[in-house]
């Protein structure tokens, strides 16, 4: 872009404005007009937004690749994905979550959830909600845990969240179970949360949905850790139920070993 009079140049923080600005999709064009140019601080500019776009690029690839088992089953209107998160805390319910996305949706970073970190996962959240075509929700207490088992727990979790969607699914892909009463279709996909697009973005669902109200009941039971601990059997955790005996929200038939 060295042509003419040096002044008729932008500025170097205008090109680089220009690029922290833009769309990952507008990059091709800006790398296109700026890549001429001889300027070492613009060079240094495209050789960054190149190495993003490339990093962008192969995501969606990686996305596409988590859409094998979409791809089988395409004859279906909707796919449903599924999965839960909860099964083995010492305190708070068992979440399930049921997600419906467009055919054509490409969600970048979309993984399982164990996978990502809290910021990632959280702005996924919101775009997987804005995205969805249906999503529903699914939750057992602690004391429900107890009387019927974790397993039965989590199959009547599965069961709220696909009676929470607002449309009917025409199959359900899920993270290794099989949920008895449904009569939809289901595919028990083993390791479904690394493997299945729809069952990773149920994954995030399910796992910020809890992870938030464990916070949230961080500040009705203090003392025990529940932001950071999430419910799990922390070391932390376990001293502060040896201390300050259970709460309304502790699974009594995970804990019994820890009390006096």
């Amino acid at each position: 872009m060295k042509n003419g009079n040096e002044n008729t140049l932008e500025k170097i923080s205008e090109i680089r404005n220009r690029f922290m600005s833009a769309a990952i999709e507008d990059l091709p064009e800006l790398l296109e007009r700026y890549g001429s140019d001889e300027r070492s601080g613009v060079a240094g500019i495209c050789r960054q937004y190149r190495s993003k776009l490339l990093e962008y690029e192969k995501e969606l690839e990686r996305i596409d690749g988590m859409k094998s088992f979409e791809r089988q089953y395409a004859d279906c209107t909707y796919i449903c994905g599924m999965d839960e998160v909860g099964r083995g805390p010492f305190a708070g319910p068992v979440v399930a979550a049921a997600v419906i996305l467009p055919k054509d949706c490409r969600i970048p970073y979309i993984n399982d959830s164990k996978k990502l970190s809290e910021k990632k996962r959280e702005e996924l959240y919101d775009e997987i909600l804005s995205q969805a075509v249906s999503y529903g929700i699914g939750s057992v207490p602690p004391h429900k845990i107890d009387e019927i088992n974790i397993l039965q727990a989590t199959y009547e979790a599965m069961r709220q969240a696909i009676g929470n969607l607002t449309v009917k699914p025409d199959i359900i892909l899920t993270d290794a179970v099989k949920i008895p009463g449904i009569s939809v279709p289901q595919v028990p996909i083993i390791k479904g949360d690394a493997k299945s697009y729809t069952i990773a973005a149920a994954s995030i669902i399910a796992k910020v949905t809890r992870d938030r109200l464990m916070v949230a009941y961080e500040q009705v039971f203090p003392g025990y850790g529940f932001a950071e601990n999430k419910g799990y059997g922390s070391k932390q955790h376990i001293d502060a139920i040896k201390r300050l005996g259970p709460t309304p929200i502790h699974r009594m038939s995970f804990i019994k070993n820890y009390l006096d």
